[in-house]
């Protein structure tokens, strides 16, 4: 039998900047929806280009020379991120409520991506006093050597459809080097990153280390990509919003941007792989995890001709039987709502081109409910490489599967794409899966499973997908800026 879970009272709706919540300059305010009712949940303060220039102001304060952050031992700096990661793992069941009611992830879900989340601080607070720099051996009588510094205040620009743990990614990520931060939430979803800057609070960082601007991307999210004295900027997206990025920093002071676009991730099964019935769960997990609102879903599933009817028949039967329903009501449901009646629209619109361009729809394809942003779990087959649904972002609960002969034509249609974020094989022949991984344009191969993300391990893509990485040592370098030093010394030395 379901349960229900009882929405979270929202506790924070103001700007935090230089270490206290405050209302935005303008006074105006914006909804945050509900996305499983289509009900306001609540005012959340709106900040534009006056508040983005006095949080700069306060990051950049933080960050001088002398300052309490930058006089900060290393380790110190180690044990405040252990601290917020205690924080966040005490609060991590209002997290996850909250997350669900401002998102419509599954509540399991987002108790997971909490609890990933003070893993994650505790992972990189152990990086804190480790970001060294080289000793480079050279000609002639000097020493030369390499420091590994903090870039300065850097923005991050966030999505609506993982606004926890991506605010855990890069805050973490960000203080570990040293850094200040300005953090713009979605304006659909800036309930928990608000939250979580009251546990940055208690934590004890200095003022202005971190400070969370919620707005709309037109103006807070302009303001910041084009302000002179933001030193780095990350942002997560579409390609569309990316380039005006890239844009606004080459128009302002060339910072430097590091871009996360989303992808058109491709799943391969062979007929020899090892276990047909985990294919068809890994491949219906790959896209419908998180109601398909995910940039690295399994998005075009490639099936080898020998098993593709079976396959075809049974991911129809596992997307029919997958549960729809509002998560905090039932807490069982395996599919939420779509963030809004825009994402909604573009989904549906999707579907209709599918439909129009002659691939077969095997079920779903229309509205679930009354109420809320809901589409029917939808599996689409005989799927062709030139329809609009085998070639752009869909983000919604919406499985395309495509028929292939052989490992090589698998793979150039694979790559026929803009995107190069991940892809998966799946075959019991070692041989086959190193071809295929080494020979597929995307920044994160799997083998035999799927969206397995490790905090060692960099993850992100290529092409239009991503300009960076994000986790372990390599993302951290991201954060980062290396300067030489070299000494001359003395004939004597």
């Amino acid at each position: 039998m379901s349960k229900s879970i009882a929405a979270p009272v929202v506790k924070y709706t103001q700007l935090l900047i230089n270490n206290e919540f405050v209302n935005s300059t303008s006074g105006k305010t914006f909804p945050t929806i509900n996305p499983s009712t289509g009900e306001k949940i609540c005012d959340v303060q709106e900040a534009d280009k006056a508040d983005v220039d006095i949080a700069v102001r306060a990051a950049r304060k933080a960050f001088q020379l002398g300052s309490p952050w930058r006089n900060m031992d290393p380790s110190a700096r180690g044990k405040l991120l252990y601290k917020l990661a205690d924080l966040i793992e005490r609060e991590k069941e209002y997290l996850a409520a909250l997350e669900s009611l401002d998102n419509g992830m599954r509540y399991c879900d987002a108790l997971e991506e909490a609890e990933d989340g003070s893993n994650l601080f505790r992972y990189f607070a152990g990086f804190a006093d480790k970001i060294d720099g080289r000793t480079i051996p050279v000609d002639g009588p000097y020493l030369s050597y390499t420091r590994t510094e903090p870039i300065g205040v850097c923005g991050a620009l966030l999505p609506w459809n993982y606004p926890l743990g991506i605010t855990f990614w890069k805050i973490s990520q960000a203080l570990a080097c040293g850094n200040t931060v300005i953090l713009k939430p979605s304006e659909e979803t800036p309930l928990t990153a608000l939250y979580v800057a009251s546990l940055v609070l208690e934590a004890g960082f200095p003022p202005g280390v971190v400070n969370v601007l919620p707005g709309y991307g037109s103006t807070a999210g302009a303001a910041i990509a084009e302000h002179m004295d933001v030193d780095k900027l990350f942002f997560t997206g579409t390609i569309e919003v990316g380039k005006k990025v890239k844009i606004a920093s080459a128009m302002s002071n060339l910072k430097r941007v590091a871009l996360q676009q989303g992808g058109k991730s491709p799943i391969i099964i062979f007929a020899d792989t090892r276990d047909p019935d985990e294919a068809v769960l890994m491949g219906h997990d790959a896209l419908f995890f998180n109601t398909g609102r995910i940039c690295c879903a399994a998005s075009r599933t490639f099936v080898q001709e020998e098993i593709y009817d079976e396959f075809v028949k049974r991911s129809i039967e596992k997307a029919k039987a997958r549960s729809i329903g509002n998560p905090l009501v039932n807490t069982d449901a395996e599919s939420g709502p779509q963030i809004n009646k825009r994402q909604f629209d573009k989904v549906m619109e999707l579907i209709e081109s599918g439909k129009k361009e002659g691939a077969k729809l095997g079920c779903g394809g229309f509205r679930h409910g009354e109420t809320g942003y809901f589409v029917q779990p939808t599996v689409f087959y005989d799927v062709r490489d030139d329809m609009r649904i085998a070639q752009e972002e869909i983000f919604g609960p919406v499985q395309c599967i495509l028929k292939f002969k052989s490992t090589d034509e698998v793979i150039e249609r694979a790559n026929n794409t803009k995107y190069g974020l991940a892809a998966a094989v799946f075959t019991k022949d070692i041989d086959k899966a190193i071809k295929v991984s080494n020979s597929i344009d995307a920044g994160t191969v799997w083998v035999n499973t799927y969206s397995i993300i490790q905090f060692g391990a960099p993850f992100g893509g290529n092409k239009m997908s991503f300009d960076s990485r994000d986790l372990g040592e390599c993302g951290l370098r991201e954060y980062t800026k290396t300067k030489t030093v070299t000494v001359k010394l003395s004939q004597d030395c």
